[in-house]
C-alpha cells in the first residue's frame, strides 16, 4: 500500500520556479562576461568613456637660442720679434698707442750697414761695366763663353748682396703689419736685441672674436652666419655673427670649438675678457606645453598625448627644442592638435575617450600625466 503525501501550497511552487529562473539568468550573464572577444561593433552600448580635457593648439614659429660660456680675443695679434740684431736707438711709438699699417714701431742702430750697402752698389756698377765690355768682345769672338758667364754671375752676386743689405736696413726699422695698438713693449733705449728676440706685441682689436665650445648635441645645427650676441660681465651686449664651427671635436671635452666675430668700433679693452655667447639657431615650428605633459613611449623617447579626429588617443614622439621650469617647446607634432591637458595618465594609445574642450588660457597642469619631468 502506497502512502500519499499532500501537495505543497501553490505559493511555494511559484517561489521555487522564480528561484530556478534567477539561477539560469545569472549563469547566462557570467558566460557572456567571460567571452574572449567583445561583441561586434566595438564598445558596448552605454559604456562609460574616460573623460579627458583637451585644448586646441596651433604650432608657432620659434627661434631656439644656444647659450655658451667663452672669452673674447682680439681679431689679430702678433708677437713682434727682431729680424736684425742691433741696439735700440729710438722708440717712435709709446706703449698702448694706436698705429697704422706701415708705421715704424722701433728703430735700431744701423752701424756699418749703410756703408756696406754703398760698397755693394759700387761693386754692382763695376760688374755691369765689365759685362758690357765682355758683350762687345763676345760679338767679335774675342772672349770665351766661360769668361762671359763669369761676368754675368758677378752682376747677379752684386745684385743679391744689395738686396740682402737693403733688407737688413729695413729690419732695423720694423713696421706695423696692420692697424692696431702696441699692447706690449719690452725694450728701452740702448737695449741690445738679438735676432728672434721678442720685443713687443701688436693687436688688432677693432674686431673681436668670441671663442666657446658647443656640445655635440648642438653642434650639428650650427652654421657660420648665424646671428650671435655677446654679453659681458658688466651687462653690456654686443652683436655679431657666427664665423667658424670646428669640423672636429676636442678629444678632452668632446665639444666643438666655435667662433663669433663682432665689431669693436670704440676700441674698448675687451680682449681676454670672459663673455656669454648666445647663438640664435634657425627658426622652427614648435608647440608650447607644460613639461608635465611629456612622457616616455615604449622606445624611451619623449612623447605627447593628443587626440585624432575620432577622439582616440595618439602618442606622438617629439623633440625637445627648449625647456624651462614652466614651458617646454617641442617639435614633431602636427601643426594643429587637440592636446590632452588632464586625464592623459588614465588612457592608453588608441583608446576612445570623452573629450571635454577647455579654454586655451586654462593652465596646462597635467597633474596625472606620467613621465613628469619637473
Amino acid at each position: 500500500m502506497h502512502r500519499r503525501f499532500p501537495l505543497p501550497p501553490l505559493s511555494v511552487l511559484i517561489a521555487i520556479g522564480l528561484a530556478c529562473l534567477l539561477v539560469v539568468w545569472l549563469a547566462l550573464g557570467d558566460i557572456e562576461g567571460f567571452r574572449d572577444t567583445p561583441p561586434e561593433g566595438g564598445a558596448a552600448e552605454g559604456a562609460v568613456l574616460t573623460r579627458v580635457e583637451v585644448v586646441e593648439r596651433q604650432a608657432q614659429a620659434f627661434s631656439p637660442r644656444l647659450v655658451l660660456q667663452g672669452q673674447l680675443e682680439a681679431h689679430r695679434e702678433v708677437e713682434l720679434r727682431a729680424r736684425q740684431a742691433g741696439r735700440v736707438s729710438a722708440l717712435p711709438v709709446a706703449l698702448g698707442e694706436r698705429v697704422r699699417q706701415g708705421e715704424t714701431l722701433l728703430a735700431l742702430d744701423r752701424e756699418e750697414l749703410p756703408a756696406r750697402l754703398a760698397q755693394a752698389e759700387a761693386e754692382l756698377a763695376l760688374a755691369r761695366g765689365e759685362l758690357a765690355g765682355a758683350e762687345q768682345l763676345r760679338r767679335r769672338k774675342l772672349i770665351s763663353d766661360t769668361d762671359y758667364l763669369r761676368r754675368q754671375s758677378a752682376v747677379r752676386q752684386a745684385q743679391a748682396q744689395i738686396a740682402t743689405l737693403q733688407r737688413q736696413l729695413d729690419d732695423t726699422r720694423p713696421e706695423a703689419p696692420f692697424d692696431g695698438v702696441l699692447d706690449r713693449l719690452d725694450v728701452e733705449l740702448g737695449d741690445l736685441v738679438q735676432v728672434g728676440e721678442a720685443w713687443g706685441r701688436l693687436i688688432d682689436d677693432a674686431r673681436l672674436t668670441a671663442n666657446a665650445a658647443a656640445p655635440q648635441r648642438d653642434a650639428l645645427s650650427l652654421t657660420p652666419g648665424l646671428p650671435a650676441e655677446i654679453r659681458l660681465l658688466d651687462g653690456t651686449r654686443l652683436s655679431g655673427e657666427l664665423s667658424h664651427v670646428a669640423s672636429r671635436a676636442e678629444e678632452s671635452t668632446r665639444s666643438f670649438p666655435v667662433e663669433a666675430m663682432l665689431a669693436n668700433p670704440e676700441g674698448r679693452r675687451l680682449a681676454g675678457a670672459s663673455a656669454t655667447l648666445t647663438i640664435r639657431l634657425p627658426e622652427r615650428q614648435v608647440h608650447e606645453l607644460s613639461p608635465a605633459l611629456l612622457e616616455l613611449n615604449g622606445e624611451g623617447r619623449l612623447a605627447v598625448k593628443h587626440l585624432d579626429d575620432d577622439d582616440r588617443v595618439v602618442l606622438t614622439p617629439v623633440e625637445l627644442v627648449s625647456a624651462d621650469a614652466d614651458t617646454a617647446r617641442v617639435a614633431g607634432l602636427p601643426d594643429h592638435i587637440r592636446l590632452i591637458t588632464l586625464g592623459g595618465g588614465f588612457v592608453d594609445t588608441g583608446e576612445p575617450v570623452d573629450a571635454v574642450p577647455v579654454e586655451p588660457a586654462t593652465p596646462q597642469a597635467g597633474r596625472d600625466a606620467p613621465g613628469d619631468m619637473r
